[in-house]
């Protein structure tokens, strides 16, 4: 995976000619890949893996940003994390593959079924019931494919 996403770069006419900047950029990407793998696992590597023909500069922003700098804060543990993510993508009510595989991480980093369910649930009080169905087929379309691949 680092590979592609390094030669990516390379080949990119805006490339980085300040080394000490781009070996910050590896460490995040690296602390990035291994959050990404903890949490969302296989999924999570789908997502970028669909985006290394289109847009290898979002995949690696993707890993680096998010996993690499928010996730890896101490501040929360990644099940409080999770939940917050599975609450604004609920919210938002536009993001289902998004949310899918969040639910998934939440699975992962130690949430219940249950408290998926609750946290979408209340996400109908603030976005609304059409948001809050959504996000409750998405957890019922997740705990599904669980099941069927004896995960949990």
């Amino acid at each position: 995976m680092f590979r592609w996403m390094t030669e990516a770069r390379k080949s990119q006419p805006h490339g980085n000619d300040n080394w000490r900047e781009e070996m910050e950029n590896q460490d995040r990407y690296r602390q990035g890949w291994e959050k990404l793998k903890e949490v969302d696992g296989e999924a999570g590597e789908r997502v970028i893996e669909s985006l290394r023909d289109i847009a290898p500069d979002f995949a690696r922003y993707l890993i680096e940003f998010p996993f690499g700098d928010i996730y890896s804060r101490p501040g929360l543990d990644l099940k409080s994390r999770e939940i917050a993510v599975v609450a604004a993508l609920t919210a938002l009510g536009n993001a289902a593959p998004q949310l899918k595989v969040h639910i998934h991480g939440a699975l992962n980093v130690g949430c219940t079924r249950e408290e998926v369910v609750e946290v979408i649930m209340q996400m109908a009080v603030y976005a609304g019931f059409p948001a809050a169905l959504n996000g409750l087929f998405a957890a019922k379309e997740v705990f599904k494919q669980r099941d069927e691949s004896g995960q949990d």
